[in-house]
């Protein structure tokens, strides 16, 4: 079962773990923390989460270049992950809307400088061959913890304690932990370093690599801000109370599909798999722009958590599949700035949609052009099964 966890995998699928706890002991928290104990608004909220997403998807791309050219990406990984776990519970501290904007631009550096790095780390530690289980490994725990940290959150804000600044300073202490296995476990493997030529648009992807990207992009367009599956849940008649357990319920789909479906595409394929993903995700967005009931949104989140476990590893270990051996961290980073410059867009043209059309129009538009992406990767995609090293 666990043939292909190798030492880095294990030790940063725990550390993904760690800090997903402690983000999510924070996050969900945030909206609440910022409008009513620092009596920010939603327009500001807006704002810090826009910085501070666009923020990490450029760094994602810069450190990825970076990585291929330097002789030790263990130290952007620690770096980055040191960052965000010593920013993020300064939100304990925060006394005004602009530190939160200041501490969450700090945390995003951090994400921004280790995302990058670490994924080309994961994939020079494992077989070619048992990437898809290996990237799987690695996002079944990152939503593992974003499964227990709200528990946890929830936990202490229940029984223990009422004041959210003290569960903020709480979160410090996985993050910690996380650095701390980072420092002591995280091992670089050798490599072929790329020369630098100090030309930047020499790293602009090319071939069937940029292909892939670019069809990445169109997806993503289609893929808006999952808030909005919660405005329709409530809107169906989720209550307040049951919304995070249907969020809860989500994550456990993800965590639970994520590793199995990633060693599939070792055995059949990558292309396949994300294909059959992305299909998933066409009838999920019907099925949203259908559904009239409570029950039919707890089926349509399972069949969400489902995509997500049959895509989220496997594009990355389709990227590596595709991109040369000594470019693995630049591919990331296009990897990440596509999804990350397709994001905001996304729930812009979705948000529109929806008020001037209403839901409906909106998610039949999100199929659709999942769905031309689908025929794209279809067409224009060839991938033999994963090489062997």
């Amino acid at each position: 079962m666990f043939r292909g966890i190798t030492g880095n995998v294990l030790i940063l699928g725990i550390v993904s773990f760690l800090t997903d706890v402690s983000s999510e002991m924070i996050y969900p928290l945030l909206p609440l923390f910022l409008t009513t104990v620092l009596g920010g608004g939603p327009a500001f909220l807006g704002i810090i989460e826009g910085v501070a997403e666009s923020t990490a998807s450029f760094l994602k791309l810069f450190s990825g270049i970076v990585s291929d050219r330097v002789t030790n990406r263990q130290r952007l990984v620690f770096w980055g992950y040191t960052l965000s776990s010593v920013a993020r519970p300064l939100m304990a501290v925060a006394t005004a809307s602009w530190a939160v904007l200041l501490i969450r631009f700090s945390d995003r550096i951090g994400k921004g400088i280790r995302t990058s790095p670490r994924d080309a780390l994961i994939a020079d530690s494992v077989d070619p061959s048992l990437r898809g289980k290996a990237f799987g490994f690695h996002r079944s725990m990152d939503h593992a913890g974003a499964v227990i940290g709200p528990l946890i959150a929830t936990f202490l804000l229940a029984y223990v304690i009422k004041d959210l600044r003290t569960v903020f300073w709480l979160a410090a202490i996985p993050g910690l932990l996380a650095v701390l296995m980072i420092m002591l476990r995280v091992k670089d493997v050798p490599r072929t370093r790329k020369e630098s030529d100090g030309r930047f648009l020499q790293a602009v992807p090319k071939g069937s690599l940029r292909t892939y990207l670019l069809i990445l992009f169109l997806f993503t367009l289609g893929n808006s801000s999952d808030a909005f599956l919660l405005l329709k849940a409530g809107q169906l008649g989720v209550t307040p109370a049951r919304i995070p357990l249907l969020w809860t319920f989500f994550h456990v789909i993800k965590m639970t599909s994520s590793m199995p479906f990633g060693a599939l595409s070792d055995r059949i394929g990558r292309r396949g798999i994300i294909l059959s993903g992305w299909g998933i995700y066409v009838l999920t967005y019907l099925g949203f722009a259908l559904a009239v009931t409570e029950l039919q949104v707890w089926l349509l989140f399972a069949f969400y958590g489902l995509f997500y476990g049959l895509t989220e590893g496997v594009e990355k270990a389709l990227l590596m599949d595709i991109a040369p051996t000594n470019e693995r961290g630049t591919a990331f980073g296009w990897y990440n700035f596509a999804i990350g410059a397709g994001a905001l867009p996304a729930s812009l043209l979705f948000g529109f949609v929806w008020q001037l059309a209403g839901a409906g129009a909106a998610f039949t538009l999100g199929a659709s052009l999942a769905a031309v992406a689908a025929l794209l990767m279809f067409f224009f995609i060839k991938t033999a099964n994963p090489p062997v090293r």
